[in-house]
């Protein structure tokens, strides 16, 4: 019949099991994470809360070797630890590769993020660039229909001072010759003999 301590050993065995399992199953879940850097950080700190149990079952597994009575299950417990402990050694060097590529991973989402940003400002500053290059050229047009317009009202300003010109000379001989009638007439009407 086994005793209670077996039971126990083998407890905590399945237990350090289960616990295997699970981190296997969390590391597994991080790689397959292609979501936002809060979710494979909650993944990330659930694996070292496994972790944890499972040092602390480890310790209790080389507690209970210690109690052992016969030195043929205290051997066979001690073995048992220092396998689960060196597995559990290489699973701390995933642990920290797990958060490592956390790291890299908020990293490269933030770079990500920036270069996402950065395309946004160069796209807002081309469409305000097109935007600019349109108002230069309307207003580049305008700007040649104007000086259409104030070549051709210069020209009507100058045909304009031509012909008040010759009209202030046609006046100033139509005067002339008005006065000169005048004078022509008073001259034979008041003075005939002369």
């Amino acid at each position: 019949m086994a005793s209670s301590t077996d039971v126990h050993v083998r407890i905590c065995a399945q237990e350090i099991i289960k616990y295997d399992l699970e981190i296997k199953a969390l590391v597994q879940d991080i790689r397959d994470c292609s979501g936002p850097q809060y979710s494979l950080m909650e993944l990330n700190s659930q694996i070292k809360e496994k972790f944890n149990k499972l040092r602390l079952r480890i310790q209790d597994l080389e507690q209970m070797a210690i109690e052992q009575d016969r030195e043929t299950d205290r051997l066979a417990v001690q073995a048992e630890t220092e396998s689960q402990r060196r597995q559990m050694v290489r699973k701390v060097t995933k642990e920290s590769l797990v958060e490592t590529s956390g790291n890299i991973t908020e990293s490269l989402m933030s770079i990500s993020r920036m270069m996402a940003e950065q395309v946004k400002q160069s796209e807002d500053t081309i469409g305000t660039l097109a935007t600019s290059s349109r108002t230069v050229q309307e207003t580049n047009e305008e700007f040649k229909s104007m000086t259409g317009t104030i070549h051709l009202g210069r020209k009507l300003i100058l045909k304009y001072n031509r012909r008040e010109l010759t009209d202030k000379l046609l006046i100033f001989l139509a005067l002339a010759l008005f006065f000169a009638t005048v004078l022509y007439i008073l001259k034979k009407r008041l003075f005939p003999f002369i």
